[in-house]
């Protein structure tokens, strides 16, 4: 046979030549990817040069994850690789945000030590489509929001507030958002939340409420920060001092149960998780400082 055609190689030569294994080969010849170019007096198939040169574009179609059909397709010319690889780009990233969602939920569960039913939701809240996390949201939404007596400008902010989780989000983002979702839709979050919007809201034609400013001047809390790095009691003197420093006469009952009904609603948690799940820097977390304050306030309460 070698001697009629010296210039054709047997499979088994073929393997040899590629480093395939004979298998591999003769699977990929089945399959109309790798024909062979003849057969001897005996049946067996023989392949030339070019063959040779089509087993190392199959062998690197494959390992860039295409499959044979397409592998087959491009070989025949009804189709190029350059539209095969745009659709598998478009596979891989898909793939890759499936996976992105399942590393996310698998290291919560075994950060949180989940039972299964646990791990069961937490999979479906991951996985929910866009729309699904917009139904979600927007029934916090009104159920927070809805109904305040706010000026038109402020409506109109509360109304463009969204959370997002991107199309290709970080794991960290994807964790964010499992916890965000299960705080969300939790009723007890939701009317603590709700409580604190009506202490904290300006009323139409009125200022800012007296313990607003703790939520949205950040100095605040840094102010407290300085105080507690020194060791300062907030029960004593210069507690009483800094006090007057932040809020001078205003209404300190009013802050205090503007700060108490933040604490309980966990303000801070829900602050640092939209800003997670949005993929923004936040400020540290205050809690710490916001409940030394609160502890200010009742001590010169009953001073």
């Amino acid at each position: 046979m070698d001697d009629e055609r010296p210039d054709l190689l047997t499979i088994g030569r073929l393997a040899h030549r590629t480093g395939l294994p004979v298998r591999t080969l003769r699977f990929w010849s089945d399959e109309g990817a790798v024909p062979p170019v003849a057969r001897s007096a005996s049946g067996y198939r023989l392949y030339d040069a070019e063959s040779v040169a089509r087993v190392e574009l199959v062998r690197t179609l494959r390992e860039l994850g295409l499959g044979l059909d397409d592998v087959c397709r491009v070989l025949s010319g009804r189709t190029t690789i350059a539209e095969i690889a745009d659709a598998h780009v478009a596979a891989l990233d898909a793939q890759i945000r499936s996976l992105k969602v399942s590393r996310a939920v698998l290291s919560t569960v075994a950060t949180r030590g989940s039972t299964a039913e646990e791990t069961a939701l937490m999979n479906r809240l991951a996985r929910l489509s866009a729309a699904e996390r917009k139904q979600i949201i927007d029934e916090f939404k009104e159920e927070v929001f809805g109904g305040l007596d706010v000026e038109p400008h402020l409506r109109d902010r509360m109304r463009a507030f969204r959370i997002e989780l991107p199309d290709d989000p970080t794991p960290e983002q994807v964790d964010a958002w499992i916890e965000l979702a299960e705080l969300v839709r939790d009723p007890g979050f939701r009317a603590r939340l709700r409580t604190w919007m009506e202490l904290n809201t300006p009323v139409p034609g009125q200022g800012r409420p007296p313990g607003a400013s703790i939520w949205w001047a950040r100095q605040v809390v840094q102010t407290i920060a300085e105080v507690t790095e020194r060791g300062v009691a907030p029960e004593g003197p210069e507690a009483a001092a800094t006090l007057s420093g932040l809020f001078g006469d205003t209404d300190r009952a009013a802050v205090l149960r503007s700060l108490e009904a933040g604490i309980e609603a966990g303000a801070e948690r829900y602050r640092r998780l939209v800003a997670r799940v949005r993929g923004q820097n936040s400020s540290p977390d205050a809690t710490e400082e916001l409940e030394w304050l609160a502890r200010a306030l009742r001590a010169a309460d009953q001073t």
